[in-house]
């Protein structure tokens, strides 16, 4: 795919508003809260978070945390022919796109999942992989795909083992406590997966 407008239906300008930012007590209310995973048929990437954060829960989208740049990072590379607001996040099934995450519920940060839970996570997504067979699975951080697939060396990008018999990328984490990936970087990244994906 060279460019999401050649394989895709272009994006319509956005009509959506930015979302009221949550308010604190919103925020620490949305703990252990979930997110529907955005799936839709013959998904080119599969991108699967770590886990949600409080402010993702507290809003109902995918990487909405201020400071979070996979939305940017998905259009610096290239997947998105315009940058999107996270509210529009249901947009993306049209252009191949998913999104998910290993751990359903919702935490201040990452490092206060379990690695049972990460592990059951990883059960959990192999599970939804291997249903809907995207063309490659993203896993987006290094550190939750080793704990959760008992990939102890594994390494940002193509993996040798497959998930639910679907190719894996591993891709760094977005967000922006990440401090050793700046958006240069990702962008890179992601877009190595984009020029790998079939026409």
């Amino acid at each position: 795919m060279k460019k999401p407008s050649a394989a895709s239906p272009p994006l319509k300008p956005s009509a959506a508003s930015p979302l009221k930012k949550p308010s604190a007590a919103e925020i620490a209310a949305a703990a252990n809260r979930t997110i529907p995973d955005l799936i839709g048929p013959g998904l080119r990437v599969l991108f699967s978070g770590i886990n949600p954060s409080l402010y993702s829960a507290a809003t109902g989208h995918h990487f909405a945390r201020p400071g979070n740049r996979f939305w940017p990072t998905l259009h610096g590379a290239g997947f998105t022919d315009r940058l999107l607001h996270p509210s529009e996040q249901h947009l993306l099934p049209a252009l191949g796109l998913g999104i998910t995450n290993v751990v359903a519920r919702a935490t201040a940060r990452a490092d206060e999942l379990s690695p049972d839970e990460l592990t059951a996570g990883g059960q959990i997504l192999a599970a939804l992989v291997r249903r809907e067979q995207p063309h490659f699975l993203a896993v987006l951080g290094v550190t939750a795909y080793r704990a959760a697939f008992a990939r102890p060396k594994a390494r940002i990008g193509p993996q040798p083992d497959q998930v639910g018999g679907v190719p894996v990328w591993v891709l760094p984490n977005p967000s922006g406590l990440n401090a050793h990936f700046q958006l240069p970087d990702l962008i890179r990244e992601f877009t190595t997966l984009r020029e790998s994906l079939p026409d």
